[in-house]
């Protein structure tokens, strides 16, 4: 044996002795992180919170289309009864899917806002649309440019996608805060709370909760100029959009005042600037200043009650529960925020959804005609994490003393679900045929 084979095996066996010389694979092994299994074991939740979040988003648009089904199917016994020509079943349900404010945001994606508005302006005039904020027509003109079927398809698709986005966006700011335990049932009451109709119906809510939820997860991580691009298109989609701007105020100050981040107040100089925007503009398109006020007082009724005909609503309904689906709307709608607040007084949410929820409930309470609503409601969505989180868990011993190990606290939660899937269809038909503010 030469020296150099000799040396060779020394220097092997001081090395490893009489072990067995690693092979390639457990080199790369040796060299590649372990995946900690608590980190897997948290995936693999969130996975399972994923999948039940969208199957019931999923679950829940069938009982928006049952419900507009039923619309439909009163439709077609009218027109036989007068006997008129048979309208086709998909267009009798995406007629109800776009009416009311639906019909306004497609007259603005296909007619922009009017060069002159005329004085008394009423809603029965074309030019009552200025009233309606512009990113959620401006997206829908822009899916129709993309995908066939015309806009009605567009805008209706649109917000199918939008909806489940924003269902998982409330997963993900639970998720972030509480657990993903609680983010799964924040899921579940998104998608399936009466209110959430709108993310099926040609409205602009689906979009606003997409771009809200995103702001408050962009503030969480301090990506504050990300957080104030969010929020500014967040306030150029609905009149209850600028909440937001509270929200990146609020979080900006903390900031401010516990770390010195004074790039936190990005975000509150851009917040505002989809409103101020969207109002120049539609003053510039009609040629007179406040040109949104007016439609909004003279075509609308939009005075101010502060909360006044929310409790003459209430208290209708109380005196006469079946007299008028708007005094039990109002009613419901406060009973449920009731439940919504108390939830966040236990589990105290951060400051900053505090202070979007509070000017979100002010918005839906402060006008003189439609007051509280389950889609008003709907926009203060943080509340609805603080009641997954608020809501009981069942303990160990609940399913131990269980006969089929179903827990009180089990229970209440599919009654729940049950009880909102079955408004959800309910309510879908009422806006159908009254827009619920009759």
């Amino acid at each position: 044996m030469s020296d150099t084979t000799i040396d060779d095996a020394a220097r092997g066996s001081d090395d490893f002795g009489d072990a067995p010389r690693p092979s390639p694979v457990d080199s790369v092994a040796a060299v590649t992180p372990a995946v900690d299994p608590i980190v897997e074991l948290e995936r693999r939740r969130w996975r399972r919170a994923l999948t039940i979040g969208l199957v019931t988003y999923v679950m829940s648009r069938l009982c928006v289309l049952a419900g507009a089904a039923v619309r439909a199917s009163q439709v077609v016994v009218d027109q036989r009864t007068d006997g008129e020509v048979e309208d086709g079943a998909v267009s009798l349900i995406t007629g109800v899917l776009t009416s009311w404010d639906g019909n306004w945001y497609l007259e603005l994606a296909r007619r922009g806002y009017p060069d002159a508005i005329p004085p008394d302006v009423t809603f029965n005039q074309v030019e009552a649309r200025a009233a309606f904020f512009p990113l959620y027509p401006g997206a829908v003109n822009v899916v129709d440019s993309i995908a066939p079927g015309g806009d009605t398809v567009a805008a209706l698709l649109l917000n199918l996608v939008l909806g489940g986005i924003a269902v998982v966006l409330v997963g993900m700011l639970a998720r972030t805060v509480f657990s993903t335990r609680v983010a799964a049932r924040a899921m579940v009451l998104m998608a399936v709370f009466p209110g959430s109709f709108v993310l099926s119906f040609a409205y602009s809510e689906a979009l606003f909760l997409v771009l809200a939820a995103a702001c408050l997860l962009l503030l969480h991580d301090e990506r504050w100029f990300m957080a104030g691009l969010a929020a500014a298109l967040a306030t150029a989609t609905r009149p209850n959009g600028v909440a937001i701007v509270a929200a990146c105020a609020v979080a900006a100050g903390i900031a401010i005042v516990t770390k010195r981040q004074w790039s936190a107040l990005w975000s509150v100089l851009l917040a505002p600037i989809g409103f101020i925007a969207f109002q120049l503009y539609v003053d510039d398109t009609a040629g007179e200043r406040g040109a949104w006020f007016r439609v909004q007082r003279e075509a609308w009724s939009e005075g101010t009650s502060f909360g006044i005909t929310a409790v003459k609503n209430t208290f209708g309904f109380l005196t006469s529960p079946f007299d008028s689906p708007a005094d039990a709307l109002t009613f419901l709608s406060l009973a449920a925020l009731g439940v919504m607040l108390f939830a966040a007084w236990k589990q105290r949410l951060p400051w900053s959804w505090i202070a979007f929820s509070v000017v979100v409930i002010a918005l839906m309470l402060i006008p003189e005609t439609v007051t509280a609503r389950p889609r008003f409601v709907y926009t203060a969505f943080p509340l609805f994490i603080a009641v997954a989180a608020w809501w009981p868990q069942p303990s160990p011993a609940d399913v131990a003393n269980g006969d089929d190990g179903l827990s009180l606290a089990d229970a209440s939660w599919y009654l729940m679900v049950g009880l909102s899937c079955t408004g959800l269809a309910v309510l879908t038909t009422l806006y159908g045929v009254f827009g619920a503010i009759p």
